[in-house]
């Protein structure tokens, strides 16, 4: 008889994410801050409380240095100061869920199910994936190992702990880095592609395409599993994006729900966007064809962008055109997440 694999029936509410349970981060006064001033604190806060708490003797991963990972100038990914590294992070989830089961004992089993019972952070995240993933005919107890031997690759290693601190960086809504592990369906969906492009590229096409049916089915993102996505992505309630063939993501990118990078009709080769790094789309964007959207540039939410943009530019409109960005808008939007712009 075959054994399956599943999560404990109980369900947890997103309240169970936050030990206070209320809207507001329990460090921060009532009091208006910029963005980065909340960043800036909030990164405090986590690199002191996973100092004190991180007491194992395991050998730490360390960040690699900020140069090696820049690829396409200064919007691109690269490890900053207060990233925690892997088992400090792992070790301050630990702690986050541990606090949280307390204070909600209704989602102790679940806690202890997904978190608490898995000695690394890989682990954790594959059985995540399983179970959500899982169907009669492709059980969570065959798809935690597929996910396990994908987490052993470095890169997808480094892209998915690069993603996890990119969410909790940009969503103010992301009071813990459980809840982005635990509950952000765009966090899943981006790791579920990761290990179908994985697959892909090495010949398990069936595969790919099965595990990418899968994910669209379950949290309604449809990423082709040849599409390439660089590390510290970010879907932000991914509800409705799309991501055809041989469409190219950089580094450091927001993407928020509805989102289409897609193709212009039936051509074939290669006929999807290529989004450069840095780059923040907003609600509902679409852009058609093998277009270019250059370094560090922003597309307005309901755009339609059907030609190039230029590096530094945002694009709105319908069709969209395209302006520089200036002043201190010169900083990479997918910094602060702003999606408004003055005309």
């Amino acid at each position: 008889m075959r054994t399956r694999m599943r999560m404990t029936p109980l369900l947890a509410s997103p309240s169970c994410s936050s030990s206070g349970g209320g809207g507001r981060k329990a460090d921060l006064p009532p009091l208006r801050r910029t963005p980065r001033q909340r960043l800036e604190r909030r990164w405090a806060t986590s690199s002191d409380k996973a100092r004190t708490n991180n007491t194992t003797s395991t050998t730490s991963v360390k960040a690699p240095p900020n140069g090696q990972l820049k690829k396409e100038g200064d919007c691109s990914w690269a490890w900053d100061d207060h990233h925690l590294e892997k088992d400090n992070l792992w070790a301050t989830i630990r702690e986050e869920i541990a606090r949280d089961s307390k204070a909600e004992p209704i989602c102790s089993s679940f806690l202890f199910s997904t978190v608490l019972a898995h000695n690394t952070i890989e682990e954790s995240l594959a059985f995540i994936l399983a179970n959500k993933l899982d169907s009669p005919v492709l059980p969570a107890t065959q798809l935690m190992q597929l996910f396990l031997e994908a987490f052993k690759s470095d890169e997808i290693r480094s892209d998915f702990l690069a993603d996890l601190l990119a969410t909790y960086d940009r969503d103010p809504a992301c009071k813990q880095y459980s809840s982005c592990l635990l509950y952000y369906k765009g966090f899943h969906a981006v790791q579920t592609h990761r290990v179908a492009h994985y697959l892909y590229r090495r010949g398990r096409a069936s595969l790919a395409i099965l595990l990418q049916s899968r994910a669209s089915e379950t949290f309604h993102v449809d990423i082709h599993p040849n599409a390439t996505v660089g590390k510290g992505v970010m879907l932000d309630h991914a509800t409705g994006v799309v991501m055809g063939e041989s469409t190219v993501v950089g580094d450091n990118v927001s993407l928020l729900h509805h989102v289409t990078l897609g193709g212009s009709g039936k051509s074939t080769g290669d006929r999807h966007p290529k989004i450069g790094s840095g780059v923040l789309i907003g609600a509902g964007a679409v852009v058609l064809g093998n277009v270019k959207v250059g370094n560090c540039s922003k597309i307005g939410a309901g755009s339609v962008v059907l030609a190039d943009v230029p590096p530094r530019h945002v694009a709105v409109g319908v069709p969209a055109r395209n302006i520089p960005l200036v002043g201190s808008d010169t900083t990479a939007p997918v910094q602060d997440m702003n999606q408004l712009y003055d005309i």
